[in-house]
């Protein structure tokens, strides 16, 4: 496996310091293989082109969760390099050990420093990481073992906004009708900040609407704790309950809060997807990085989290990120993940005047819509034949996944209107985008319209069910006539989505 310092790229004057005391004790993820893997991949084939009804979650869980023989020899593996096993959950595909920094060092072959930067500490390690044989084939990652934070918000706060809006009035330009997500519950992953109730209160009845049921989640031992900065994580919190809650009013909300981790963020995403409580319909995730940042087997493990939520006919919406087609990268062009996962609904933004809809780019290196060509994940078969037009040289048929997929007001200057921590203020960024599809969603849904499956490859299939965006760029890529690499299908069409999601609603005859 590959070395965990991928994800301190990206930090100003990297400095390594000394190493870690040996004493000090670490907890760490271990992301499990999935039982009958090859069965499932076939299952999740069918189940994305409408053959077959998803999965429940107790069947995804019991069937192509971690075997119990896995299990056991990672259990064993752990006893004998003097790690202690601090939670197990199988259907997850996951188990967190404990154990001395010089006990972890010996087990995974790697040597763990302190490092600065100009925002603080962190720790991590240079070298590959390295497998016991024993163990080889049913671990996919090990993360925790560094702690840089993994994840960027995707958020802007206007400096100046020629027109605002409501997400209610947002949702009224693009016709997705009335709905308020009754008998809905969706789920938003928060790697730090939080929410003030009150704030909650205050906002919804500025709106003339009575506040969704929200509801703080903490995994890994992260809570809702609110930094009291609209700039910090805080506006990312607030800016994602508050445009899907807006849409979906009646539905429930489960924020789940995580630490800034690749371990964290897994584990967020886990928690969700497998939750029996809260039981999210629908996911919202306005945190990523470029794919650069991240370990291979951390994309890994995080893709097929993500899958499972395909899997059980959850969309998970991500943001595409603000940065334009570097996606912040110094070099080249990179795309935004997990947006960039092909079981994910990759969100990117538009900028919605009164009169028209273009790409975000506002042009003057303060922020555009992410999008681009993954260097990681395969083509997924719903994209097939799609083409990439650069904004220089020729176009070309897109040979790997492409981001975005669908779009949505996202430019600050034609942002949203919202509440953080006691103060109003407007917001825009792809931040704003997962979680209004994410509403969308739940509120056609509750319409009776909404279907129990993984949206993207039934976008696809019916693209003028979005309004398809043909002006603009986002410095790398060129909108056009169809999907392309700045908005994707475009920004959502209420009506021709509503009569989608009703058709998608049940499995092809003849398969069950």
């Amino acid at each position: 496996m590959q070395a965990n310092l991928a994800n301190a790229r990206g930090f100003r004057n990297l400095r390594r310091q000394g190493p870690i005391a040996r004493e000090e004790r670490i907890e760490v993820t271990l992301a499990l293989r999935r039982a009958n893997a090859s069965e499932f991949e076939a299952t999740l084939t069918r189940i994305l082109s409408g053959e077959e009804a998803p999965l429940d979650r107790a069947t995804l869980g019991a069937r192509y969760g971690t075997s119990a023989q896995d299990l056991a020899q990672v259990a064993a593996f752990a006893q004998k390099a003097g790690l202690a096993v601090v939670d197990s959950a199988p259907q997850e595909r996951r188990m967190m050990v404990s154990g001395k920094a010089a006990a972890l060092e010996e087990a995974f072959g790697i040597k763990l420093y302190h490092y600065a930067h100009d925002a603080g500490t962190f720790r991590s390690f240079e070298t590959d990481l390295t497998l016991p044989a024993e163990i080889s084939s049913a671990v996919m990652a090990v993360l925790g073992l560094a702690n840089a934070p993994q994840a960027r918000t995707h958020f802007r706060i206007a400096k100046r906004a020629a027109i605002s809006y409501t997400p209610l009035q947002v949702a009224a330009r693009y016709g997705l009708g009335t709905a308020t997500g009754d008998g809905q519950a969706i789920g938003i992953i928060e790697l730090g900040g939080g929410f003030a109730p009150a704030d909650l209160s205050a906002y919804f009845a500025s709106l003339g609407l009575t506040p969704p049921k929200v509801t703080a989640i903490s995994v890994d031992g992260a809570t809702n704790t609110p930094t009291g900065s609209a700039d910090g994580p805080d506006g990312e919190v607030m800016l994602d309950i508050e445009v899907a809650g807006a849409l979906a009013p009646a539905s429930t909300i489960a924020v789940y809060f995580a630490p800034n981790t690749d371990a964290g963020f897994l584990n967020a995403i886990t928690t969700a997807v497998h939750d029996a409580t809260e039981h999210p319909d629908v996911i919202s995730i306005s945190w990523g990085g470029p794919e650069s940042s991240w370990s291979a087997s951390a994309m890994q493990a995080m893709d097929q989290a993500i899958a499972d939520a395909a899997a059980i006919g959850v969309t998970v919406c991500v943001a595409a990120g603000d940065n334009g087609a570097s996606d912040g990268v110094s070099r080249g062009l990179h795309v935004d993940f997990p947006a960039s996962s092909p079981h994910a609904l990759a969100c990117g933004g538009t900028s919605l005047s009164a009169s028209e809809e273009t790409v975000w780019n506002d042009g003057s290196g303060g922020g555009a819509t992410g999008g681009g060509i993954s260097t990681v994940f395969a083509l997924p078969a719903y994209q097939d034949g799609l083409m990439a037009r650069p904004t220089s040289g020729q176009s070309s048929p897109l040979s790997m996944r492409g981001v975005p997929d669908v779009a949505g007001n996202a430019d600050p200057e034609t942002g949203y209107q919202v509440r953080v921590d006691g103060e109003t203020m407007v917001i825009g960024g792809t931040s704003a985008v997962a979680p209004l599809w994410a509403g969308l969603i739940a509120r056609l849904r509750s319409s009776g319209a909404g279907t129990a499956s993984f949206l993207a490859p039934f976008l696809y299939a019916s693209p003028s069910s979005c309004n398809d965006i043909t002006q603009g760029n986002n410095n790398g890529y060129t909108a056009s006539v169809g999907w392309d690499a700045c908005t994707g299908l475009g920004s959502p069409n209420g009506a021709a989505l509503a009569k989608l999601m009703a058709a998608a609603k049940k499995p092809k005859p003849g398969h069950q």
